[in-house]
């Protein structure tokens, strides 16, 4: 019991180093659409519940460098500052399974094809996933603050301040206590599956299509780590296929993305985004693995690799934005702790007055 406690809080503490750079840029970007960009200008290119907008949200997310932790605070913030929530799901689907880092790392080392592909996909599914939330899910109105409407005549500091405290105060806030259930989870299913695990199922290609989205889908792994990992299993005898299902599941969906999703944009709306990805993910493994030449997924070069291993960040920058991010999490929960302590004191205080006694004093 010790044993697998001393690994949890190990697994805990990897996880939460190599997701920190990548939500720590999230909540700042999520800061910067909040502060700079209007609500109003939000809402034309990405607040009607059209193809259109549905289309403009997944151009924007297949390119940026965010993977599934770092785009809930980016895709959440577009849907607080005026995006459809068909957008907000576009966006949300399509950009942590792919990024400009990644297609390059899918080109090193699993070829020309899947590099392709896997944008395409990301694009294909964000865009279904989309037209389908619009259409099954009804358009709520959203409580936007009077932040998102910059000043023209505020300055550039108190604009670059007003994004750092949206950043990481105002909006971890708003997701702080989903995140941590998220990564707890995400820790103990790290734990208990063994690194073997899915290595054992690769002799049949369907099987090993859904044994890797049952694993992929609650645990964390980024666009750019999972290519190592479905590299190796694929050189290993795992079919191109369910390795691409490892690829778009495992990036675009973690139990930290499923809580938050489901806690902010609704069940419905979750469904509907875990539907279109599994549904997305079996169909295109296995169109690579009984439609696509076979020919075409030949090029894989075998790397050292681990399940929590962003190689574009050096140690010392996951270090130091996992203390960052810690810190900044342990302040929101102080914060909270003292706001509370302020209203309990006022409270009680106004108890009090209320509870003294009438003195009539008769002056003349």
């Amino acid at each position: 019991m010790d044993e697998y406690l001393r690994l949890y809080f190990i697994e805990l503490k990897l996880l939460i180093f190599d997701m920190a750079p990548w939500l720590l840029l999230g909540f700042l970007i999520a800061g910067v659409l909040h502060v700079f960009f209007p609500e109003g200008k939000i809402s034309r290119i990405l607040g009607k519940g059209n193809t259109r907008s549905v289309i403009n949200a997944a151009l924007i997310g297949v390119p940026l460098p965010l993977c599934s932790c770092g785009v809930i605070p980016a895709g959440i913030s577009l849907y607080k500052n005026g995006a459809s929530k068909g957008s907000a799901v576009s966006f949300l689907i399509s950009t942590p399974q792919t990024g400009v880092d990644s297609i390059l790392v899918t080109y090193s080392m699993l070829g020309l094809p899947l590099a392709i592909i896997r944008p395409v996909i990301a694009f294909l599914t964000g865009v279904a996933g989309g037209i389908f939330t619009n259409l099954l899910e009804k358009q709520k109105p959203v409580n936007v603050s009077g932040a998102g409407e910059t000043d023209g005549n505020s300055t550039t500091t108190n604009r670059l301040f007003s994004v750092v405290i949206y950043a990481f105060y105002d909006f971890m806030r708003d997701i702080a206590k989903w995140l941590i259930i998220g990564l707890l989870i995400a820790a103990f299913i790290a734990v208990i599956i063994p690194d073997d695990f899915l290595a054992s199922y690769i002799h049949n290609n369907m099987l090993g299509m859904i044994i890797m989205l049952l694993v992929s889908i609650p645990l964390y792994v980024c666009a750019t780590s999972s290519v190592p990992i479905a590299a190796v299993l694929v050189a290993k005898g795992l079919s191109p296929g369910a390795a691409l299902v490892f690829l778009m599941a495992g990036p675009a969906s973690n139990a930290a993305t499923i809580a938050v999703i489901g806690k902010t944009l609704g069940r419905r709306t979750l469904i509907i985004y875990l539907t279109t990805l599994i549904t997305g993910a079996l169909l295109f493994g296995m169109a690579v693995d009984y439609i696509l030449p076979q020919a075409w997924f030949s090029k894989i070069f075998m790397s050292e690799h681990s399940h929590h291993t962003h190689s574009i960040l050096p140690d010392w920058i996951k270090t130091g934005a996992g203390i960052l991010f810690t810190l900044l999490l342990a302040n929101v929960y102080l914060q909270k702790w003292i706001t509370r302590l302020k209203n309990h004191k006022h409270q009680r205080t106004s108890e009090n007055i209320m509870n003294m006694k009438k003195i009539k004093i008769i002056v003349k």
